[in-house]
């Protein structure tokens, strides 16, 4: 059973998390976060030294969740590791393809904290799609597919890329097409694995 004070601190970074996804980091203040999350400004103020460890701890807790909902995308496809790499495209658009929907919350974060690389949040963004990427690896390698982790990694680049274009244009169709341009490098990486 979790303490009253981490119940208080995960309070304060659900809080926290929608406010920095929904109206940018630089643009949420901590008294904001405070009023949104129901606790005195003390209070928050015990719990985080500041802003930074708030952002870097909003982060760190979507990593997880995350990576975990892709996992039950993959295992949940049917057919082969093509199939199942379309299957995480399908789903990501199906998800995202709602008027709430902001952009990949990691991917906003990095890039509003680009002049500050070495700040926490972006090393634990950037920690994210290296987790991803190493899982995307072993399944894609436990399916017998060849090279696994340069066809992991160019699979994370279309879909970085088409949750970015996504967000520009908010068509489904952009995330369709690097599903299909995916699931043809599995297919090819898999034909060369048996020549």
């Amino acid at each position: 059973m979790p303490r009253q004070g981490d119940s208080t601190r995960e309070q304060i970074v659900v809080a926290a998390t929608r406010l920095f996804y929904g109206e940018g980091i630089r643009a949420v203040s901590m008294d904001a976060v405070a009023e949104k999350a129901g606790v005195t400004k003390k209070t928050l103020y015990y719990h985080f030294t500041g802003k930074d460890e708030l952002v870097a701890e909003t982060i760190a807790a979507r990593d997880q969740p995350t990576l975990e909902l892709y996992m039950r995308w993959f295992a949940e496809t049917d057919g082969s590791a093509a199939d199942k790499v379309r299957g995480l495209f399908t789903r990501l658009g199906h998800s995202v393809n709602t008027p709430r929907w902001r952009g990949c919350g990691f991917l906003r974060t990095i890039a509003e904290l680009a002049n500050t690389p070495a700040h926490p949040a972006v090393k634990a963004g950037a920690a994210h799609k290296k987790r991803f990427e190493a899982w995307l690896a072993t399944e894609l390698h436990a399916h017998g597919v060849r090279d696994a982790a340069g066809l992991a990694r160019q699979i994370l680049i279309l879909l970085d890329g088409a949750t970015t274009v996504m967000l520009i244009h908010r068509d489904l169709a952009y995330v369709e097409t690097a599903g299909q341009l995916a699931r043809g490098l599995v297919e090819a990486a898999q034909k060369t694995g048996r020549d």
